[in-house]
């Protein structure tokens, strides 16, 4: 049910996103029609129009050093990184190999499924299509990055810690919102002093906690690097959707009671449903504790199970850096994290807005 609304929201978005051209210039149409007649003052339009500019400029400015990045792995040597000379606002001879080294070969080999049929020897062969969506070697990249196995281990890193996360975060932040139990004022006073100090505390016992993950042997085991995670993202997240939770007046919960329902469909029906926006914050917020993290993925995990930061700085040589390939890798790992925020926007500022109801 709420997957199900999320999912209705987020195809709302696309739809919206993908007319916005055509609404924008209706809308300029229906603006230069009141104009002409009179019925728009055009020193209101000029302003909309400068404020349109000076917010684009800025936009322009903030997204810049991403251009930047981005010409840099487009230029084939990166040079535009660490000499500004070397920079021009078109690259004069744009390659896609340093995207395609990172991504390297995407094919889907071919499978032979058999059925036997039944009291007899014999058995149908189906002989699926391989299919070839990209091929390294036909742009003449030889040895693809590792790309792939970085980002499985970054997802095998990052899906547990949320739902380890979120099955501690929903709970407890619903009780601590609407329950009043013994010492509930004191665990609301820790959680506040984890979200404080919980970061530096982690990286103050880091050397602690690797000596004893080793002692138990899970120092190089990608579930044991997401419970951490989800331990560390618990806190903070948890007195976020708690506040967002206090918005919703009890007067719902009060009314579903009264229709007869249980406690689980309390929550499940009314208060999950209404924490929508706070619950599209704390998830994202909880992926990409487990996405983007390194320094302890460097300290805990072997090269097998390196994640994407840490993949990214094992590029790193001593004495050079492939910049061009660098850029491009760091410009793919860092996609589906603009792709959320982009289309998860709208149910960050809600989430944030530390109130379940408006009105």
């Amino acid at each position: 049910m709420l997957l199900g609304a999320i999912a209705r929201k987020l195809g709302n978005d696309i739809k919206t996103f993908a007319t916005m051209p055509a609404r924008t210039v209706r809308k300029w149409s229906y603006t230069v029609q009141a104009v002409r007649r009179g019925e728009l003052p055009a020193s209101e339009v000029l302003k909309v129009i400068l404020s349109s500019i000076g917010a684009t400029l800025v936009v322009l400015a903030l997204l810049f050093p991403i251009y930047w990045i981005l010409m840099a792995a487009l230029s084939g040597s990166g040079s535009s990184l660490y000499t500004s000379e070397s920079f021009s606002l078109f690259p004069t001879d744009p390659s896609v190999k340093p995207f395609i080294w990172v991504i390297g070969d995407l094919i889907v080999p071919s499978y032979s499924i058999s059925a036997a049929i039944p009291f007899t020897d014999l058995a149908f062969v189906f002989q699926t299509p391989g299919i070839e969506i990209l091929d390294a070697s036909d742009y003449g990249v030889d040895r693809p990055s590792e790309f792939k196995r970085f980002l499985w281990n970054s997802l095998m890193v990052a899906i547990p810690t949320v739902l380890i996360a979120m099955s501690l975060i929903i709970p407890a932040a619903y009780a601590l919102s609407r329950r009043e139990f013994l010492f509930r004022r004191k665990i609301l006073f820790l959680y506040v002093l984890m979200t404080q100090v919980g970061g530096g505390l982690g990286v103050a016992l880091l050397i602690g906690m690797y000596a004893l993950y080793v002692q138990f042997g899970i120092n190089d085991s990608k579930l044991a690097l997401a419970v951490y995670y989800a331990a560390t993202a618990v806190p903070f997240n948890t007195w976020l959707l708690k506040t967002y939770m206090d918005g919703i007046p009890v007067s719902y919960e009060e009314a579903a009671v009264v229709d007869g329902a249980p406690p689980w469909r309390v929550v499940t029906e009314v208060i999950i449903p209404m924490s929508t926006a706070g619950l599209a914050t704390v998830f994202i917020f909880v992926f990409l504790t487990g996405w983007t993290e390194f320094v302890v993925a460097q300290t805990l995990l072997g090269t097998e199970n390196y994640t994407l930061p840490v993949g990214l700085y094992a590029m790193v040589d001593e004495y050079s850096i492939p910049w061009a390939r660098f850029s491009a890798f760091a410009l793919t790992f860092a996609s589906p994290i603009m792709l959320a925020y982009l289309f998860a926007q709208r149910y960050i500022e809600g989430g944030l807005s530390f109130s379940g109801m408006e009105g």
